[in-house]
C-alpha cells in the first residue's frame, strides 16, 4: 500500500535551520519504498511587515536533485485565501500523514486554521513536529498563537523530553503518551513521539579540504572555536565572545570564529520600503511584545572592539550558503552553544554531522544531549567565567571525536522517517 507524505513547512527557496529541516525530512521519506512525498511550503512565512529576507539566494546545490519530491509553494502567510488553497490542495492529494513543522508561534492563525480543516478528513493523521512549545523569547500572546496553531494535531513529535512537559504545561486538560523510539505505542493518550534532532547529511565534510591552509587564510591560531548560524539574542554570542575574551588572557594559542547572518539586518536600511517595515514593526512589537527585548539593537560584534580582541577573531557576518559550510567546521575544533534558552538546535545537529565536541550552558534540552567529558562541556548560564573555563577545559582535556560519533549514530534521518510511519 502507498503512503503518500506531506512535508509543511518552508521549502529548500528559503533559508534556515527549519527549511533544511523540511527538506532532509522530505528526502528521508522519499528513500522509503511506496511512498510519495509532497512538500507544501509557504510562498511567505511572516507578516509583511517584518523586515527580513527569508529567501536563500546564494546555495547553488539542487537540494532535490535525484528525488521524486514534488515541491508546491502555495501559503501566503498574508492572504487567508490561499489558506484555503493550501487545505485543498493537501486534501486532493489523499495524503496519509500530513506533517507540519512548528517553530514559531507567529505562524498560529494559519497552521491552526489549516490543521483545523484537515482535521475533517478521518484518513490523514496530522502531526506537529515541535521545535518548541514555550517560545524562546516568548510572550502571553505567543503561548495564545501556539495554542491556536497546535491543538488539532492528531500526535506530535517532540526532540527533548522538556519539549513534552511544556506540551502538557499548555494543554493541561488533555492526555498525552510520549513514546520514546521503538517503544510499544499503547494508544492510552494522544500521541507524543519522544525522538530527537536528526544528524543533517546534507554537509559532508571534504576529505581533500587543506585545513592547515584555510586557518593560515583565517588568521587562525591552533585551537579554534565556532559561533555558527544566525545571530540572535538567545543564542548568546555576547556571552561567546566575553568568554573568548577571557581565555585569550590567559593563552596566545586560540581564536574564535564567527559565520552568520546578523537576524535583523538582511535589507537595505536605506530604502523606502525597508523603513517603513521597520517603522510599522517596531510599532507592533511596543504594542504586542511589550516584554521582549529590541533585537534590532542586538549588536554582539561591537563587543570585539570593545575587548580589543579584533587580531583573534574572524568574522564571517553573512548568510552562508549550503555548499560553503562544510570547511567553517573543518577548521574548528569545539561548536559554542551558549544559549540563554534552547530547543534541540540545528547547529547542534550540524556539528553531530562533522563529530564535533559541544560547550553549551546548562539551559533548556542542553542537559539531555551534551554529557560533561564524554560528547562536550557545560558551563553556568550567564557565568562567563564558568564559560571561559569550559573553553579551556575543551583544550586541556580535549573530546575523542569518537564519542561524538558514539552520541549520534542512530539519530539519522532514515530513523526518525520510519519512526513516524510506524
Amino acid at each position: 500500500m502507498k503512503n503518500t507524505i506531506v512535508c509543511f513547512g518552508p521549502g529548500p527557496m528559503f533559508k534556515g535551520g527549519i527549511a533544511n529541516y523540511n527538506t532532509s525530512l522530505a528526502k528521508a521519506f522519499d528513500k522509503i519504498a511506496d511512498t510519495e512525498v509532497h512538500i507544501v511550503s509557504w510562498t511567505q512565512q511572516y507578516p509583511a511587515i517584518i523586515p527580513r529576507d527569508f529567501i536563500d539566494r546564494k546555495s547553488k546545490v539542487d537540494q532535490l536533485e535525484g528525488t521524486n519530491i514534488k515541491v508546491h509553494y502555495i501559503t501566503n502567510y498574508n492572504n487567508p485565501a490561499s489558506w484555503k488553497a493550501t487545505v485543498k490542495l493537501i486534501t486532493s492529494l489523499n495524503p496519509t500523514k500530513v506533517i507540519f513543522q512548528w517553530a514559531i508561534a507567529i505562524q498560529g492563525l494559519p497552521m491552526g486554521y489549516m490543521a483545523k480543516k484537515l482535521k475533517k478528513y478521518k484518513e490523514i493523521e496530522i502531526l506537529f513536529d515541535l521545535h518548541f512549545v514555550i517560545q524562546k523569547e516568548g510572550s502571553a500572546l505567543d503561548n495564545k498563537l501556539t495554542k491556536i496553531g497546535i491543538k488539532h494535531a492528531d500526535s506530535y513529535i517532540v526532540h527533548a523530553f522538556k519539549t513534552a512537559d511544556e506540551l502538557k504545561e499548555i494543554f493541561p486538560e488533555k492526555k498525552f503518551e510520549v513514546i520514546e523510539r521503538g517503544n510499544k505505542i499503547s494508544g492510552n493518550g494522544i500521541k507524543v513521539l519522544k525522538l530527537y534532532h536528526p544528524v543533517y547529511d546534507m554537509f559532508k565534510a571534504d576529505p581533500n579540504f587543506d585545513i592547515a591552509k584555510a586557518k593560515e587564510e583565517m588568521g587562525l591560531k591552533k585551537y579554534v572555536f565556532l559561533y555558527f548560524g544566525f545571530i540572535r539574542k538567545y543564542k548568546g554570542l555576547h556571552n561567546v565572545i566575553a568568554a573568548f575574551a577571557n581565555l585569550a588572557k590567559v593563552r596566545d594559542d586560540v581564536s574564535l570564529l564567527i559565520v552568520g547572518e546578523s537576524f535583523w539586518n538582511t535589507l537595505d536600511d536605506k530604502k523606502l520600503s525597508t523603513k517603513i517595515k521597520n517603522a510599522t514593526f517596531g510599532v507592533a512589537k511596543k504594542i504586542f511584545l511589550k516584554n521582549q527585548d529590541n533585537e534590532k539593537d542586538y549588536n554582539p560584534l561591537a563587543l570585539i572592539d570593545t575587548l580589543k580582541i579584533k587580531d583573534l577573531v574572524y568574522v564571517d557576518n553573512a548568510f552562508v550558503p549550503n555548499e560553503s559550510v562544510p570547511k567553517y567546521f573543518q577548521v574548528s575544533d569545539n561548536i559554542m552553544l551558549f544559549y540563554l534558552t534552547a530547543t534541540p538546535s540545528g547547529v547542534e545537529s550540524i556539528g553531530y554531522n562533522f563529530n564535533m565536541p559541544m560547550l553549551a550552558t546548562n539551559v533548556g534540552h542542553f542537559p539531555e544531549t551534551v554529557q560533561e567529558g564524554f560528547n562536550g562541556y557545560m558551563a553556568k548560564d550567564n557565568d562567563i567565567k564558568s564559560m571561559a573555563n569550559a573553553m579551556n577545559k575543551a583544550i586541556e582535556v580535549p573530546i575523542n571525536r569518537i564519542n561524538v560519533a558514539a552520541t549520534s549514530k542512530d539519530m539519522s534521518w532514515a530513523n526518525y522517517a520510519n519512526e513516524i510511519l510506524r
